[in-house]
């Protein structure tokens, strides 16, 4: 009884997760390089697996590592800088795999598959905004807050991906056109926020939403033959390079924590005023 009281007094539960504890990080420079890393070693690896085993294993593996990645991160009740990037690593994989597959097997063409993705995740948006109250990544907060975060970073990853495609081959630009074309895209959020006073959420969103194809055409320009114009370094030896990176980024992340959010603490209620007798 004693210890659980000390636990109520100090907001920590058995599994040592802190109530009202954040369960994301919050945004320095940092994240948007591990993030941006992220999303291109999503579609080298996804590429690079496919064409390493049979399709459909890969993506029954790649399915299973998401659902992993994901049961660790929510077991953490806070956030955790191995398990966060672990988790957004997985989703880049095989969010890409599902947009792909959707093209590949199914037949649906990158227009539409841009679409359907799009719709999605302004569906996942609407329900998080209408069930929370709030899309700000400063109250992920709970488990079922997390998991509209992690639905709406899947739709991202599957949407970006398609979109990324639709440019490149659809549009006829390219892969580094098709970088070009998203590297000033990010710049509009970015500008909003910065200058003309945007909703910082939209902000956030719109230039997360970019990272993907942005990061994706970075990586197939990179690791594709020089017959469809990348460079011809190959999926694998670019994914190998990625992971590399995204592993001192999060070393760095998770010695230094200047990406830990901390709880709004609220205001304390004031002293009630004397009374004489």
């Amino acid at each position: 009884m004693t210890s659980i009281a000390r636990q109520a007094r100090s907001g920590s539960t058995a599994t040592g997760a802190l109530h009202g504890a954040l369960r994301v990080p919050g945004i320095v420079i940092a994240f948007w390089i591990a993030k941006g890393l992220s999303t291109a070693l999503g579609e080298g690896a996804s590429d690079y697996l496919v064409q390493a085993m049979v399709p459909q294993l890969a993506v029954v593996l790649g399915f299973a590592a998401f659902l992993v990645a994901l049961v660790i991160q929510f077991r953490q009740g806070r956030y955790r800088a191995w398990t966060y990037w672990f988790a957004v690593a997985m989703v880049g994989i095989f969010g890409t795999m599902a947009a792909d597959v959707l093209h590949v097997a199914v037949g649906v063409s990158y227009t539409l598959s841009s679409a359907l993705y799009t719709v999605l995740l302004l569906a996942v948006f609407w329900l998080w905004r209408r069930t929370e109250g709030t899309l700000s990544i400063h109250s992920i907060d709970s488990p079922r807050r997390e998991a509209f975060y992690w639905a709406t970073v899947v739709a991202t990853f599957a949407m970006g991906t398609a979109l990324g495609d639709f440019t490149a081959f659809t549009l006829h630009l390219g892969y580094f056109t098709s970088a070009a074309l998203f590297a000033v895209l990010i710049l509009v959020p970015a500008a909003g926020y910065r200058w003309l006073r945007w909703n910082p959420v939209f902000c956030f969103w719109a230039a997360y939403v970019v990272t993907r194809p942005l990061g994706a055409s970075i990586a197939d320009g990179l690791g594709k033959p020089r017959a469809v114009g990348g460079l011809g370094l190959g999926d694998g030896p670019v994914a190998l390079v990625l992971l590399a990176l995204i592993v001192l980024v999060v070393a760095y992340l998770a010695v230094t924590k200047v990406d830990v959010q901390r709880p709004h603490k609220p205001a304390a209620a004031p002293e009630p005023a004397a009374t004489h007798v």
